[in-house]
């Protein structure tokens, strides 16, 4: 059975620092690294002007803006390159949505096929820019490790502007860089901007932000109006909260008005996706992005095309926007049942064999635009690293990585050089390619170079920020914590402890009854509710759950607005029994 300890007190010293916030946010700054005032509003208070950076201080970025703006005058043909995903997707239509901004026509986007063309910068997709006289190409999330896909264009007398996020390749400690026009990505060793966290689409802002600076005064140009570029901050937003990058420093700058801005945003096909999904815009919170929005956008690369997402958001046609978002909810209604059905399989041959440290489990018949889901559901239940393949269309084994706390680029990088034909990523999440040969061992290869991993002794306890009574569910409490909002990695909800507390009553709920509601009753006699997604009465082992019972209650405090109604609740992570 799982134990809960709660997170240490403020150290005194510390207290004083901060003896302007309540005790509880106190506490909470603390565990988030804060111990002065100082720090404490800056990360209370994001402010635009002051919470962002001089985009020239990314390296190489003086030599990417005059090269884009030399294409603008010459009026070259470029194109964008951007990945299929909820990070690569946003990129581009940023970066579409700046060249329509200065009325600028001879461009296009590209987004590959996940399976017929797969992760990365394509050959193929080269010999067709190169017979359609492309100058210039733009990547959006990747091409840092495409070293011969770039060559090969910069050879045909194609620039190449990489913009990425994730690490360099490396041979025996060496990086490895494409031998492009240049390249935007701070992970370079030689690059020294404040923050090397940021995601695609928050590299390819940065990018705008320069253009907008350096061409201030040109034709086109002196038209836009001043500020205009954060209305493209709903697509860095998405972007950031879907691709699971620390909610830190910049990043909680990006999260914090992206989300601001998606409130308001005026793109005909989001808002039009939101309506499908019954989401009110005005209320629009992180948790609805990365369970709601971004799955849908990633479910058009999954299943078919990724440009039905990116024409989704950048479409300024209501008919469009109609067509588009319900393409993208059938296609994720289809994702959902084939990652299910997978899971359900992999859960079987995975409880029927000795678990390694690794788990490395594929078929020939999984689709490879659902192993990343696959891959993210088997680490959370196994809470180990897992390696999930399947076959591209030509044969060849491919797959997703998900690390569940450890490096997946450094478990990657310790087993023997040609065990991988190629992988990349960034530590969370990675995917590989890797030979027929080599795939027989690869879990025991990978478990043994996991066990070489440094890791810090963890006891059998999970933190929680603090111990609560039912009492202090109330508005005063959650607009405390709201403050420290959005939540995302780096900046994990807070999670509270309700310790021997008596169910009141008992429900389930759902088309399919597979969801929990739970109610208990403060000291004035008031009702608070708790629910739980996907669990049942029965799901919380060697724990009674019914009315009368006590409990050990994990959850979080949440504000619901389902059917138009606001109320404030508890989401229920995990239950204990009293005896325990």
């Amino acid at each position: 059975m799982v134990k809960y300890k709660e997170r240490g007190n403020v150290p005194k010293s510390i207290q004083e620092k901060l003896e302007e916030y309540p005790a509880l946010l106190q506490k909470l700054l603390f565990h988030r690294g804060i111990e002065t005032k100082e720090d404490g509003e800056i990360f209370l208070k994001p402010d635009w002007s002051r919470d962002h950076h001089d985009p020239f201080l990314i390296l190489n970025m003086e030599r990417a803006v005059n090269r884009i703006l030399q294409a603008i005058d010459n009026n070259e043909k470029i194109v964008i390159y951007g990945d299929f995903d909820c990070d690569g997707i946003p990129g581009g239509v940023l970066l579409h949505d700046f060249f329509k901004k200065i009325n600028y026509e001879n461009f296009s986007n590209y987004i590959p096929h996940r399976h017929d063309e797969g992760y990365g910068f394509h050959f193929e997709a080269i010999k067709k820019f190169i017979e359609n006289k492309v100058k210039l190409i733009i990547t959006v999330d990747l091409g840092i490790s495409d070293i011969d896909s770039v060559k090969m264009a910069q050879d045909a007398g194609i620039d190449v502007i990489v913009t990425d996020h994730h690490f360099p390749t490396e041979e025996k400690g060496k990086e490895i860089l494409p031998s492009a026009y240049t390249i935007l990505n701070s992970k370079q060793k030689d690059d020294t901007y404040p923050d090397d966290m940021l995601c695609g689409a928050g590299v390819v802002f940065k990018l705008v932000q320069a253009l907008l600076k350096k061409g201030s005064g040109r034709e086109n140009f002196d038209k836009i109006p001043e500020g205009w570029e954060k209305w493209l901050l709903d697509m860095v937003g998405l972007a950031t909260l879907s691709d699971m990058v620390p909610l830190r420093k910049e990043n909680r700058t990006f999260a914090y008005f992206g989300l601001n801005v998606l409130q308001k945003s005026r793109r005909k096909g989001l808002r039009t996706l939101l309506e499908k999904t019954k989401i009110g815009q005005k209320n629009l919170s992180e948790e609805d992005i990365t369970f709601m929005v971004a799955p849908r956008i990633n479910a058009a690369g999954r299943m078919d095309h990724p440009s039905c997402a990116f024409n989704l958001l950048a479409t300024e046609d209501l008919a469009e926007a109609e067509t588009f978002a319900n393409h993208l909810e059938e296609l994720n209604q289809k994702r959902k049942g084939h990652v299910a059905a997978i899971i359900k399989e992999t859960k079987k041959k995975i409880k029927n064999k000795e678990q390694q440290e690794v788990i490395v489990i594929g078929s020939p018949e999984w689709s490879l635009g659902i192993l990343g889901l696959v891959a993210s559901n088997l680490a959370e239940e196994f809470l180990c690293p897992v390696f999930v393949w399947g076959y591209d269309n030509e044969g060849n084994i491919k797959g997703s990585c998900r690390g569940n706390g450890t490096s997946v680029i450094e478990l990657m990088r310790l087993v023997a050089e040609d065990t991988f034909l190629q992988f990349g990523g960034h530590d969370g999440a990675g995917g590989f390619s890797i030979t027929h040969d080599n795939i027989h061992n690869l879990e025991t290869v990978l478990s043994e170079a996991y066990k070489t991993i440094k890791k810090e002794e963890v006891e059998e306890a999970l933190w929680v920020d603090q111990i609560l009574s039912i009492d202090d569910v109330n508005w005063k409490t959650y607009r405390m914590i709201e403050q420290l909002a959005p939540f995302g990695v780096g900046n994990e909800k807070p999670l509270f402890l309700f310790k021997n507390v008596e169910i009141t009553e008992v429900r389930l709920f759902g088309k399919e009854k597979n969801h929990l509601g739970l109610d208990f009753k403060n000291s004035a006699g008031k009702k608070v509710s708790a629910i739980g997604f996907f669990v049942d009465d029965k799901s919380f082992a060697d724990t009674v759950i019914g009315v009368g019972e006590r409990i050990h209650l994990v959850a979080n405090l949440e504000q619901s607005f389902f059917r138009n109604f606001k109320e404030l609740r508890l989401r229920i992570v995990d239950i204990t029994s009293v005896s325990n």
